[in-house]
């Protein structure tokens, strides 16, 4: 495996009952509150109430910005500073799924740095400093909640950058199971998808001796796949929905990619298609990733084979490795779509009249991609195999 340091400063506070933590930890960080949260729903599922209660409990003094997207637009972000400088924010509270809390984490750098919160996200500039941030989870998907990620779209120029930040880090994390009860059925599947991905992005990697992260990965990818078509069938059920809270924050908190470096080509590929269409961020996940298998088995074969074998179910008795890799990316794409996910762009009515411009859009900086290096021509190639 390759040298490797981890550090990860966020106090992660999960389980049952666990919202009532909430009070005691925002006293440590002053009683000036920005509250960022979504379209609402946590209005209708009384969440909101509750963060509200333990906000007053905790004595402060509390300014609201109500309406993050799901793909979080730099405009948001820019109303969030604004009114950080003019309430003088001390916390920022996110509560809600990933894009509230990657919009959150770019309002709290954005507040302590001198310029345009674009150029560090473009990385022009290095962030400064950043306002603490807590989060109250809602959706179990992203692991924005526990890891340094962001994701912003400012869709003026139709750009969506993936960036990060030491100072970004969430001070501290509440995950209660109950907070993701009322999540809707579609976005429980995206969720799912979401956090598998993050495991097999990082799964794709060249590092030798790595057995221990192996099987941790694999872990996480049986436990979701176990998991997942029970609590479909059964959306109310808290066990089920622990289970898997827990699984997306493991996926992407850093302990799969210690002494390894994961490929991520296929979420760059993805922001350069909801960067222009505005579709869900797993969803085309699962359309485009399977294709990215295909793509790289000339790639150490022998990663297709074991994700196939251990993980997928493919009996490789009588079979080449191709074969068995095959099959097993096929097994993968029937599972997603076996839980309700889209397999096709033309799910989502694209077709082939803006690949050339997503393809620069995920090429601009030149090959990317740790496990298999990708060009714009290679691009266009899983694109069309996606429509």
């Amino acid at each position: 495996m390759n040298p490797f340091v981890f550090q990860n400063p966020t106090k992660l506070i999960f389980g049952k009952g666990q919202n009532s933590a909430l009070a005691n930890e925002v006293k440590h960080y002053g009683e000036n509150v920005l509250l960022v949260y979504g379209g609402g729903s946590i209005k209708r599922n009384g969440l909101y109430d509750q963060v509200i209660g333990q906000l007053k409990e905790a004595g402060a003094v509390v300014t609201e910005l109500a309406g993050v997207e799901p793909n979080p637009r730099l405009t948001t972000v820019q109303k969030g500073i604004d009114l950080c400088h003019e309430h003088n924010i001390d916390l920022i509270l996110a509560v809600g799924g990933g894009s509230v809390i990657d919009a959150s984490k770019a309002i709290a750098v954005g507040a302590k740095f001198d310029g345009h919160i674009w150029d560090v996200i473009t990385k022009k500039a290095e962030a400064t400093g950043a306002l603490p941030l807590g989060t109250v989870l809602t959706l179990a998907a992203t692991g924005s909640e526990m890891n340094a990620g962001s994701v912003v779209t400012n869709w003026e120029i139709n750009e969506k950058v993936g960036w990060s930040s030491p100072f970004s880090y969430p001070k501290f994390s509440i995950l209660d199971p109950k907070n993701t009860i009322t999540v809707p059925e579609d976005q429980t599947v995206y969720g799912m998808v979401d956090m598998m991905t993050h495991v097999m992005e990082a799964y794709f990697h060249k590092a030798e001796n790595t057995p221990l992260q192996d099987r941790i990965m694999e872990s996480i990818l049986l436990t979701v796949m176990e998991t997942a078509p029970k609590l479909l069938a059964d959306l109310e059920n808290e066990e089920y929905r622990e289970t898997i809270l827990y699984c997306g924050t493991m996926a992407l908190n850093g302990i799969t990619q210690m002494g390894l470096r994961g490929d991520w080509a296929t979420h760059n590929i993805e922001h350069a298609v909801s960067a222009i269409y505005d579709i869900p961020h797993a969803g085309g996940l699962a359309i485009l990733f399977p294709h990215w298998l295909r793509h790289a088995l000339d790639e150490r074969i022998e990663r297709h084979v074991q994700l196939a074998t251990r993980v997928l179910g493919v009996d490789p008795a009588g079979k080449t490795d191709q074969e068995v890799a095959l099959e097993g990316i096929e097994k993968l794409s029937a599972f997603w779509t076996s839980l309700g996910a889209p397999n096709r762009l033309a799910d989502y009515d694209i077709d082939n009249s803006q690949v050339d411009k997503m393809a620069g859009l995920a090429a601009k900086n030149g090959e990317f991609g740790n496990f298999k290096p990708l060009t714009k021509n290679d691009v266009e190639n899983i694109l069309t195999a996606s429509l």
